[in-house]
């Protein structure tokens, strides 16, 4: 089995794609994002995991809990119903891909402990572009510095996302990929992605023209707390 831990809008939907064009079940029905629909249970779990995150001030989460817990009773039931489709499916290689999934990341890599993780990032100034589900974190009861203005709010889920994937212990089975490098360095990434699920990875389109748009984007793009994690994922500053 295999799933993507990414932020809503960084591109997943180009791993859920080349997925299932390599022969990976991906669940049904999918939406156009290539998601695992309905979401609502996974939704639901989501917001079971976020009760036992602790706010702490200053962008910091106490993760202490959800990392040495085991999953709720819950949990497990709501993640097994949103995953009917794939738990159920005697397809020899498998998985799903709903950016909501790394909001309960840790929880999930304890039911799954053996599966291959694709952890997926993008930049987050292109990231946080565009509207997402998971911009309001509080209907997944993730407590948040308050703030008016929509692109931080973005800008402040991201990093949520991104502090958790980084609190997580490594699974068993996991690679790390980059968008760009999928637009600008495809045969390169898929043979690092192939060498990973020990298969040969189908070529999907991908547009050049949708990495660095935040470079002619109006308002603000860039905030002191990405300055981190974009030097550790290599973007320029």
């Amino acid at each position: 089995m295999v799933t993507v831990i990414g932020r809503g809008h960084s591109g997943t939907r180009a791993v859920s794609n080349t997925l299932a064009e390599s022969g990976f079940f991906m669940g049904e029905p999918l939406n156009g994002s290539w998601d695992l629909v309905p979401p609502e249970k996974m939704y639901e779990a989501c917001a079971v995991f976020g009760d036992y995150v602790k706010y702490e001030g200053d962008l910091k989460w106490d993760f202490s809990k959800v990392l040495s817990m085991e999953p709720t009773a819950e949990f497990k039931t709501l993640i097994e119903e949103y995953l009917h489709s794939v738990l159920n499916s005697d397809a020899p290689d498998k998985g799903w891909k709903i950016p909501e999934t790394t909001l309960c990341y840790p929880w999930i890599v304890k039911m799954f402990p053996e599966m291959h993780y694709i952890h997926w990032v993008r930049d987050p100034r292109d990231c946080i572009l565009g509207g997402h589900v998971t911009d309001d974190m509080a209907q997944f009861h993730i407590e948040m510095p308050a703030t008016d203005d929509v692109r931080e709010q973005r800008a402040l889920s991201w990093k949520y996302q991104r502090e958790l994937m980084n609190a997580t212990p490594d699974p068993k089975h996991i690679i790390r990929l980059r968008f760009e490098d999928m637009v600008f360095n495809q045969d390169e990434t898929l043979e690092q992605l192939g060498a990973f699920l020990g298969r040969k990875m189908a070529k999907i389109p991908m547009r050049p023209d949708s990495v660095g748009r935040y470079k002619t984007a109006e308002g603000k793009v860039m905030y002191d707390f990405f300055l981190d994690d974009l030097k550790e994922c290599g973007y320029e500053i």
